[in-house]
């Protein structure tokens, strides 16, 4: 399969081991709370429930899902890696996926799915505040507040630190507009989306690892990543 393509912004035009797409820049999106209340739902139900009137939450996730090109939006991590949260709007398949790919390896690793047969988690806490806080330039966006929330449908950690909260509190002010978001944030730091809190490790040989059960990062499952791609994606997401 072809190798990716980049836009001088880190933009991914090909995915190999991927769909084909086709990828849509739609950085504005970011800028709309109504996409971050689609974006949370997995995380958050009551953020939707409370974003805005029912009908037009619903257009606007409508237009979303039927376009015919794929919403994709990039986050720039050093060493020339970059995590992509593509939004395959496939009739009947649908779903966000978030994947860690180079330019140098044959193949995108896909991290997490959010759809009917939820995957993941693919990010621990210490690794999320990483890519959200890397200076790396490029990609979607630069803004901290934005790749945190982005990235976290992918993320579950049973060991966040104390300073979690508010972390997470100061994303929600900041970018979806919640006027007390320190309760929000703590359910959702309890809760932790699909998965749940899940447990990571460092094997003996330095590899990151949990123990959920639909996760990629989990090499007791099946379906797990194999261990050269395991030790890939540790050394890309190192904080």
């Amino acid at each position: 399969m072809a190798r990716m393509t980049d836009d001088p912004d880190h933009h991914p035009t090909r995915l190999p081991g991927y769909h084909e797409g086709p990828f849509g820049r739609r950085p504005e999106l970011l800028a709309d709370r109504r996409f971050w209340a689609m974006h949370l739902y997995p995380c958050a139900q009551a953020l939707y429930r409370a974003s805005h009137a029912w009908g037009r939450q619903r257009e606007f996730n409508r237009r979303v899902w039927e376009r015919a090109d794929w919403p994709a939006f990039t986050v720039a991590l050093a060493g020339g890696h970059r995590l992509h949260v593509v939004y395959r709007t496939i009739e009947g398949d649908a779903g966000v996926d978030y994947l860690l790919h180079h330019p140098d390896w044959a193949r995108a690793e896909l991290l997490a799915s959010v759809d009917g047969h939820f995957m993941g988690p693919g990010l621990s806490w210490p690794e999320l505040v990483a890519a959200a806080d890397n200076a790396t330039p490029g990609g979607s966006t630069t803004d901290p507040h934005a790749r945190l929330l982005l990235l976290l449908p992918a993320f579950g950690d049973r060991a966040c630190p104390a300073d979690a909260t508010d972390r997470l509190a100061a994303a929600l002010r900041a970018r979806v507009g919640v006027e007390d978001p320190e309760p929000v944030a703590a359910a959702i730091l309890e809760k932790q989306g699909l998965t749940g809190p899940t447990g990571w490790t460092t094997t003996a040989g330095g590899v990151r690892v949990n123990d959920g059960g639909h996760s990629y990062r989990n090499p007791a499952n099946h379906f797990a990543l194999p261990p050269e791609a395991q030790a890939r994606v540790t050394a890309a997401l190192s904080p």
